[in-house]
């Protein structure tokens, strides 16, 4: 069996690791004993653990931005390669999050982010608003899914504590606002922040041009 696919099945069982146990479940002992090996076994083809989670990490993010549109602006691709990050953190579990302890500094990363500073300096932005735009919409976009998979593995029950109506008494504009994320629809409230975002980085390009 070459190296190559071996490395492959290690990505793979940590990666289905992840999806059964969640991020505190991945331990190199476990992938270990699910390939049934020895977990000097995988230092082969990964220096350390951290290494290894990149690599899983980067594997979470390998379907994104692999098709490029004709005549897109860049508004439209920012929207469209921020909305399959999402989809792709939310396939697995505690996706967003583990991509954001991880911060792999890799290939799929590269690319995606690569692609979006481009077509911004493309649009007349220099370097510092290319940079800063791209990763800006990118954090807000891990941030998000990091909260709407926290919210859908421990939603709230509307009948909360006598502690939580007490509070929520007190603060009636945060009873409000958490009343509308209760009732709202994730995709929804995932194209608003984006859209937003979006907007200020528009205004940001405008504004430059003066």
């Amino acid at each position: 069996m070459s190296a190559k696919i071996v490395k492959e099945q290690v990505v793979g069982s940590a990666l289905q690791l992840l999806d059964r146990l969640g991020m505190e479940g991945l331990t190199m002992r476990k992938v270990a004993d699910t390939l049934n090996v020895q977990v000097p076994s995988l230092y082969w083809h990964f220096a350390n653990k951290d290494a290894l989670f990149e690599a899983v990490a980067d594997t979470l993010l390998e379907q994104v931005a692999t098709a490029t549109v004709a005549g897109e602006t860049w508004q439209e691709m920012f929207f469209r390669i921020s909305c399959e990050v999402r989809q792709a953190l939310l396939a697995h579990r505690d996706g967003a999050r583990f991509l954001a302890r991880t911060y792999p500094l890799s290939d799929n990363v590269a690319r995606i982010s690569s692609q979006m500073i481009a077509s911004l300096k493309e649009a007349g932005a220099d370097d510092r608003t290319a940079a800063w735009g791209t990763f800006s919409t990118l954090y807000y976009v891990i941030g998000f899914t990091i909260e709407e998979q926290a919210f859908a593995e421990k939603r709230p029950d509307r009948n909360q504590s006598p502690d939580i109506q007490s509070l929520m008494l007190r603060y009636p504009m945060a009873a409000l606002a958490w009343q509308q994320i209760l009732e709202s629809d994730a995709d929804e409230g995932f194209r608003f922040g984006l859209n937003m975002a979006l907007q200020g980085l528009t205004h940001t390009l405008c504004a430059s041009e003066k």
